[in-house]
């Protein structure tokens, strides 16, 4: 079972001041190829696994949007561990339907 959740929001910089969405979309692709568990959510990301494997992800997510040109990124970041193990279902299935 995984032992952490980490929710991502990244703020690129855009080089010209240009729409960001195109910057997230690719931040998203980074966290779809890493083949976590993963949703996405209207203002941030939620990635469930290990602490080491989804911080490594993030580190990918800022070397893609440096290399698509963004200047700079924001990211703000929320973590939840717990070494007996977490899940997102696990917290979230009393509110569905």
């Amino acid at each position: 079972m995984a032992n952490t959740l980490l929710s991502i929001q990244v703020i690129p910089k855009t080089p010209n001041n240009e729409d960001s969405y195109a910057y997230v979309d690719k931040a998203i692709e980074v966290i779809q190829r890493s083949g976590v568990k993963h949703q996405v959510n209207p203002l941030d990301t939620t990635m469930e696994g290990e602490l080491d494997e989804l911080l490594k992800v993030v580190k990918e997510m800022h070397e893609a949007l440096t290399e698509a040109g963004s200047p700079s990124i924001i990211s703000q970041i929320k973590i939840a561990h717990n070494p007996q193990g977490i899940s997102m279902d696990k917290l979230t299935e009393k509110y569905r339907p």
